[in-house]
């Protein structure tokens, strides 16, 4: 009988990504980029490890929704206190913070529990084409 193999810290690299959201859908990309942060696409996966990669995401204001979810899609937060609710609409978002957006929606797509905290940390979203993680020699993912 064979054992299961468990990913164990230290045991596993990480690679780095390098994504280009320009004129991609909102949707598609994240569920792609949260495979990639929980490591669901390598043989050693684990679901109670952070087994992920790292992914680098440029041209973030230039991501594309469908439909009608720039004026219809609404972000809602609440500070705790009665009558603290907020809401902000998609594009609203998209032109005052847009690597909140691609954030809001990677992060929707992990689990709901401590470890999403380690693997959205690995997530870095800037608006240009520039970043700084050129040493990391980040690989083209291709969405």
């Amino acid at each position: 009988m064979k054992t299961t193999q468990v990913a164990k810290e230290g045991e596993f690299t990480r690679d780095w990504y390098l994504v280009d959201v320009e004129n991609k859908v909102l949707g598609r990309v994240a569920t792609e980029i949260a495979q990639v942060l929980r490591g669901k696409k390598k043989p050693i996966y684990t679901p109670s490890v952070d087994t992920g990669d790292f992914v680098i995401v440029i041209n973030a204001d230039k991501i594309a929704l469908t439909g009608n979810k720039l004026s219809d899609k609404t972000y809602y937060s609440h500070s705790g206190f009665p009558g603290g609710i907020k809401s902000i609409s998609a594009g609203d978002l998209m032109q005052k913070n847009p690597e909140e957006l691609i954030k809001k929606a990677v992060k929707g797509m992990l689990p709901k529990n401590k470890l999403a905290r380690h693997m959205i940390s690995k997530l870095k979203i800037y608006t240009g084409t520039e970043h700084p993680h050129k040493a990391q020699q980040p690989k083209k993912l291709e969405i």
